[in-house]
């Protein structure tokens, strides 16, 4: 699907997300042109969005960007965005091809900067928006599917930094929407047989510093909002529009999957994999 084939942005407000994140891919660009300058730019976002759930966004903040190295650089608080000086002075200095920018409204994990996003691994970065329902029964078995080497890379206690682990685990540096969609079946599997159900909202944006990729996806169908624009020589994905230009922003459909990459923009149809008999789950189900 082109961008050119996106339905118009919607007038009627969102009221389903949590996080707000933004992130771009193209010709380098400041970060203040998402994260400050823009009339509704991410920092004001942090305290006045208008299409999440909760307005305020003050449980820290992240911003991971690639330039001459392969990993990103990345600077996290627990400040609230629009009160850190540093993240202004950052934004206006460093010009990257690729970041990721996100402010958080915690649903669980405690304020502490290693729960904020975005998360790294190796190449790697990792930004989320939404929750998994019932996640304090599913974390343990969760946490068993991990190896040594991503159990001990886990620093806080999100469900977004151990989806991103797991996808890991399950072959994104291989195949990054593929693993993403293992995980998400895995997860689906194990809440079923856990909990009994499954309510699983996630709209992620993640990169290796080369591709930018990102997916809208919910059991319910109520996935929080992504929306896509052409931004100079580059795109923009951003949980909700950076002006009132009601024209120049694309809603990216429930049940997606986008690849920001040196040829432009990719949708595709998404939806998670579930395991079959000849792949079962490696661990145990607490009773």
């Amino acid at each position: 699907m082109s961008f050119q084939h996106f339905p118009p942005m919607r007038r009627v407000p969102e009221q389903r997300a949590m996080c707000r994140w933004a992130a771009y891919r193209g010709d380098p660009l400041y970060l203040e042109e998402l994260v400050s300058s823009p009339a509704h730019s991410l920092i004001e976002q942090s305290h006045c969005a208008t299409r999440a759930k909760t307005a305020t966004n003050g449980d820290g903040f992240g911003i991971a960007w690639y330039g001459d190295r392969p990993e990103p650089g990345r600077y996290r608080d627990i400040l609230p965005a629009w009160s850190d000086c540093n993240l202004k002075s950052l934004a206006r200095q460093i010009r990257s091809p690729l970041f990721l920018a996100h402010v958080r409204a915690a649903t669980g994990g405690g304020t502490r900067r290693d729960n904020c996003h975005p998360f790294t691994q190796g190449t790697w970065s990792f930004m989320h928006n939404g929750q998994i329902s019932g996640f304090e029964r599913l974390r343990r078995p969760m946490e068993a599917m991990l190896d040594d080497e991503l159990f001990n890379a886990r620093g806080g206690t999100t469900d977004s930094e151990l989806m991103f682990l797991l996808a890991l685990q399950f072959g994104l540096r291989e195949a990054p929407v593929a693993a993403m969609a293992e995980m998400i079946g895995v997860i689906e599997d194990l809440a079923e047989s856990v909990i009994g159900s499954i309510l699983l909202r996630f709209t992620a944006a993640f990169s290796d510093g080369k591709a930018l990729y990102a997916i809208r996806y919910a059991t319910d169908r109520k996935a929080p909002t992504l929306y896509a624009s052409p931004v100079g020589a580059g795109y923009c994905l951003v949980s909700e529009p950076l002006n009132d230009d009601v024209d120049a922003w694309a809603e990216i459909p429930d049940g997606s999957a986008v690849t920001v990459g040196k040829d432009g923009i990719d949708v595709a149809d998404f939806r998670p994999e579930k395991r079959s008999a000849a792949k079962p789950l490696r661990v145990a189900i607490p009773a």
